[in-house]
């Protein structure tokens, strides 16, 4: 009777070299993925930072139609009509003082703030991840990330008068091409007014006073006084409009723009969306 041999039954499985192929192939593929999940995630906030401004310029612009068409003041006591309602209090900084936390200090007392819904978190962009200490010392969203233009009180730094300033909505020569609205550079950001220093198209340099944000790959968050907000995607370079954060208040104000770094294109955009001169020009 013949008997059937056995041979011994291999073992199957993933040799070592095998499998460190498949983690060095996981880790390209990683690594390829993750900047365009990083980007489409930015783009995601970038699309929700646009709907915060759109409902806020809708609360500006209904206010000013229960008023008799006065705007709210990104200042205090602005000229004409020194009884214009300052559109939101307090200042920002890295402290920990109520108002830079807690939205009952201003942004509740805020005149837009029943337009708005009550929801003061449209005054934040969903970008910005700056937090700050709170009373009991946990880490907290500031409370505003968002400036109004100054043409809406003094225009102190366009200057004014030669520089328009608005007071009613039916002052603004165009609309479309007027900004209200900002993301607002962490470092830069204190006061609820953003200020911009008029340059003619022909100069090769000049300062960014109040720098905007750069959150949302390189962009920020403007809103327009016709009602639409875009993201503005800056081309200058970490000294200028992509100033990197750096938790030091007030650095990020009195930036230099120029051909060099980038930002006199950048400053030049700015100037030529903020207002128009006496004659109604354009910068």
């Amino acid at each position: 009777m013949l008997t059937r041999s056995h041979s011994p039954r291999r073992k199957t499985g993933f040799t070592l070299i095998e499998l460190l192929v498949v983690i060095a192939i996981i880790a390209i593929l990683a690594a390829m993925l993750l900047p365009a999940l990083a980007k489409a995630k930015a783009k995601t906030k970038g699309i929700a930072c646009m709907n915060n401004n759109k409902q806020l310029m809708l609360a500006w612009k209904l206010y000013a139609d229960d008023f008799s068409d006065w705007l709210v003041a990104s200042l205090k006591n602005p000229p004409v009509n020194p009884t214009r309602v300052l559109w939101c209090g307090g200042g920002l900084d890295y402290g920990s003082g109520r108002q830079n936390w807690d939205p009952t200090v201003d942004i509740f007392k805020s005149p837009l703030f029943p337009y708005a819904g009550k929801n003061a978190t449209l005054w934040q962009c969903p970008a910005d991840i700056v937090r700050v200490k709170n009373t009991t010392g946990s880490l907290v969203p500031r409370v505003r990330s968002i400036s109004m233009s100054q043409v809406f009180d003094f225009g102190g730094w366009l200057p004014y008068p030669q520089w328009r300033i608005y007071q009613k909505s039916s002052d603004i020569v165009v609309p479309a091409k007027t900004w209200v609205m900002v993301d607002e550079h962490p470092d830069s950001i204190n006061d609820a007014a953003c200020a911009v220093q008029m340059i003619r198209s022909d100069k090769t340099s000049g300062t960014i006073v109040d720098c905007p944000a750069s959150y949302h790959n390189g962009a920020a968050g403007y809103s327009f006084a016709d009602g639409h907000a875009e993201i503005k995607r800056w081309l200058g370079d970490r000294t200028s409009t992509k100033k990197p954060v750096t938790k030091v208040a007030g650095s990020a104000n009195g930036l230099p723009a120029n051909a060099k770094n980038g930002g006199i294109a950048d400053l030049h955009w700015m100037c030529q969306n903020t207002t128009v001169d006496q004659a109604g020009n354009p910068p």
